[in-house]
């Protein structure tokens, strides 16, 4: 290289420019990685939560940077101000929404994956191959056929959607991807339970055949969609004109963890000619424990079934997944003829084909791979499934403790891994309780000993404990109960006075 081509390098690159400055940038990143350790052991000794200063959020209002900044500085700025007021899903005390605590070989897969930067789009290279081998374990966990296909996307959001799309291929064929939904004489409708995720509603107004169109079908007293209403619901359909073309099951409902009788509703879809999609965005991965896989029975009859590892499985942030039965049909719903610079060839870097961008909407896709395949590689599938039971026991563990506490009621069946309950005060009113169980949610959370979140169960309000994380032990449990208490205790004075 000519001493012209040399300066043009270091003066456009966004690499250190000399052995110097990568000594210096080398030790620098050694101890972000050790900020970030340290942050992981030590996380007992930090509040689960705590609400942003106006300070600090005011700091995260400054102009575009147009000058180079120190990394030393800006690693400072995230230990100070990013780091303390994160969500805080990796404390052992955060029992708020359906979120995994993440893992250190899951955080340093990822290190690697960024460095690699590698695009899983498409084109011939081993990080597909990854990809493809995880496929494979989940074929083999869930029972799948070898023709099934699978995906890495963002999230069971878009897990849904692809899983909706494929049934919307699946009853209208490929030509609804040409003159769309309204050239078609038919009404689709689908039905799924009316305490699926939101996500479910939000695919079929994607998809663009309307919220409307679905039907929410009530629940029993375990949670679970009522078949005898579903059946009644398909029939009227059906003598109104309308197509039922997919019945989405659910595997551990989020607000409770409730499980459909998914092998009674695979039955009922097979007699309409539906399609049987089952969002297992959390419930699907308790495959991994032996004990609890036969609460799924039924899961390896569906056509397609969303989930995600970054949840009970405790990969980082994100890691969504679909599986679809029929590959070909997957393939039908996505890909697309291509003439130009994608075009696919036997040989080279454009070898490869059918690539991960042929099984859905993104062409820019990470390597979400690498760090599912490490945590399964490191971890094993037994030790994984182990701390699905450990989350499942905790829940019981709660469970008998609301039990044997007059102040407390235990809201829902307790499933999985989720427990609903609430505070009873002495002679309030329903509306009084509500009020105060809310005050309650928030105090917990603004303690940062614990941090539940809240729904509503048979019209209550309730303080909902998702136990989703590795780290969480039955101390957190008794924090969390003890402090619901005292807690309660404060604001009954409190409104007596």
């Amino acid at each position: 290289m000519s001493n012209k081509d040399s300066h043009d390098a270091s003066a456009t690159s966004l690499d250190p420019a000399n052995p110097a400055e990568w000594a210096a940038f080398r030790q620098q990143a050694h101890g972000m990685l050790d900020d970030m350790l340290a942050y992981l052991q030590d996380i007992r000794e930090r509040p689960v939560w705590q609400p942003v200063p106006d300070t600090v959020r005011a700091s995260f209002h400054e102009p575009l940077p147009r000058a180079p900044g120190d990394l030393q500085q800006a690693h400072h700025t995230f230990m100070d101000s990013i780091l303390p007021y994160s969500v805080g899903n990796a404390h052992p005390g955060f029992m708020g929404w359906v979120h995994g605590g993440g893992s250190p070989v899951g955080m340093l897969a990822e290190m690697l994956a960024a460095g690699l930067n590698a695009n899983l789009g498409g084109r011939d290279h081993i990080p597909i191959e990854v990809e493809r081998q995880v496929v494979r374990w989940v074929r083999e966990l869930f029972g799948f056929p070898e023709t099934a296909s699978g995906l890495f996307v963002t999230g069971s959001s878009t897990a849904n959607l692809i899983g909706t799309l494929v049934a919307r291929t699946k009853k209208l064929g490929t030509d609804v991807r040409h003159a769309g939904v309204a050239a078609s004489a038919q009404r689709l409708t689908a039905y799924t339970s009316a305490r699926a995720h939101s996500c479910i509603a939000q695919a079929m107004d994607l998809a663009g055949l309307g919220k409307d169109m679905l039907r929410l079908i009530p629940v029993n007293a375990q949670g679970q969609m009522d078949l005898a209403v579903l059946a009644a619901q398909l029939k009227v359909d059906k003598e109104r004109g309308f197509t039922p073309f997919l019945i989405v099951g659910t595997a551990g409902t989020v607000d409770a963890g409730a499980i459909d009788d998914l092998t009674a509703v695979a039955q009922i879809a097979r007699q309409h000619d539906a399609y049987f999609h089952v969002d297992g965005a959390f419930g699907a991965l308790a495959m991994l424990s032996p004990a609890l896989a036969p609460r799924l029975k039924g899961l390896e009859l569906a056509d397609s079934v969303a989930f995600d590892f970054h949840k009970w499985m405790q990969v980082p942030y994100d890691a969504g997944f679909v599986i679809v039965r029929d590959g070909e049909l997957h393939l039908d719903t996505f890909a697309s003829q291509q003439k130009t610079y994608l075009k696919r060839i036997e040989r080279g870097m454009a070898a490869g084909s059918p690539w991960p961008c042929d099984y859905g909407p993104d062409l820019s896709r990470g390597f979400r791979a690498l760090k599912t395949w490490f945590t399964l590689k490191v971890y094993g599938a037994d030790k994984l499934g182990q701390v699905i039971e450990h989350s499942c026991a905790l829940a019981q563990y709660m469970q008998s403790k609301i039990a044997a506490l007059p102040r407390l009621q235990l809201l829902a069946p307790v499933a999985l891994n989720i427990v609903c309950f609430r505070y009873l005060p002495d002679g309030a009113t329903d509306e009084d309780t509500d009020i105060l169980n809310q005050n309650i949610v928030i105090a917990l959370q603004e303690s940062g000993i614990v941090a539940p979140s809240s729904t509503t169960m048979a019209g209550h309000f309730a303080i909902r404990a998702a136990l989703f994380n590795h780290r969480t032990t039955a101390r957190d449990i008794d924090a969390l109960l003890d402090a619901t208490l005292a807690f309660g205790r404060q604001f009954s004075a409190a409104t007596d006075h």
